[in-house]
């Protein structure tokens, strides 16, 4: 049985904040981040997923080393205003990459597709094909909430790679057909959310009061594990891991001990899993749980 590890891209979000609802030692020290990204290279782990939003999480990849691995980073929001968006597109990535302590990075994606159908689309549309030109980044592409999203990104912008949350509770993707259409166009695909920002590892009796709503949901998945006598984290990186037509399955990790505990989950036999889907955008959709 082959560990299946080298389908995984660290995200990196812990290294520069105290990030999801199931973290509970705070943002990753320099120390542990260095030891964790030494962790990963020995398992065939070669993209760090980053973004220019996530607090120290470039500056904290810079001063550890990311030699040896495939950078990903993210564009925020054009500022409002924005008379130059090439030029703003430019200085963000240059800066992103002295941070990182590179000269340039593997993939800039938009940390929001909204842009795209702005004022400023068609600006930035330029600037990203222009940054591919000029050699700072070798793709670029999208980090989408909804597949929805990708109807009016097709019509505007050929990414080379997508990001989108898939796991047993939020199908869409694979619902909607856009996996096999953008395994189909020849785009890389990475997905995110396997652990539903670590919701689907909570134990039963810790799942926050504000999602009993979905109590049954809860209780089957609780019950399953039980009879299968399974981890949550193996489950959960089942599901992605079965579909081929995903490249990267970006996980977080708050420590080395998380991070070995996700890697050895990608040894193990395929299952039946259970049926855990739901449409709830309350629910699949993270943004929406401070409302709650």
């Amino acid at each position: 049985m082959n560990k299946l590890s080298h389908r995984l891209a660290l995200g990196t979000v812990q290294f520069g904040l105290p990030y999801g609802i199931a973290n509970r030692t705070g943002q990753v020290m320099r120390s542990e981040a260095k030891n964790m990204l030494k962790l990963a290279l020995e398992n065939d782990i070669d993209t760090l997923d980053t973004a220019i939003g996530y607090g120290e999480s470039e500056m904290c990849l810079g001063e550890v080393s990311t030699h040896g691995f495939k950078l990903i980073t993210k564009l925020p929001m054009v500022p409002a205003g924005c008379l130059d968006v090439s030029g703003w597109a430019q200085e963000q990535i240059s800066a992103s990459c002295h941070r990182l302590g590179v000269e340039r990075v593997y993939g800039l994606l938009l940390h929001s597709s909204s842009d795209l159908f702005g004022p400023c689309g068609k600006q930035l549309n330029q600037a990203l094909k222009y940054l591919k030109r000029s050699g700072l980044v070798e793709k670029t592409g999208v980090s989408i909430y909804d597949p929805s999203e990708l109807d009016a990104i097709a019509k505007l912008f050929r990414p080379d790679i997508i990001q989108a949350p898939l796991n047993l509770v939020d199908r869409r993707l694979l619902n909607s057909g856009w996996l096999q259409r953008l395994k189909a166009d020849g785009v890389e695909i990475h997905v995110r959310s396997a652990f539903l920002q670590g919701l689907l590892l909570m134990p039963r009796a810790n799942i926050p009061q504000k999602f009993e709503r979905w109590s049954e949901l809860w209780n089957k998945w609780n019950d399953w594990l039980a009879e299968h006598k399974i981890p949550a984290v193996i489950a959960c990186l089942l599901f992605p891991l079965s579909f081929p037509e995903i490249d990267r399955i970006v996980v977080g990790a708050d420590s080395v001990e998380q991070l070995n505990e996700t890697i050895n989950a990608t040894n193990h036999a395929t299952l039946d899993l259970p049926e855990l889907q739901c449409n709830s955008e309350d629910l699949i959709n993270p943004s929406r749980w401070r409302s709650l």
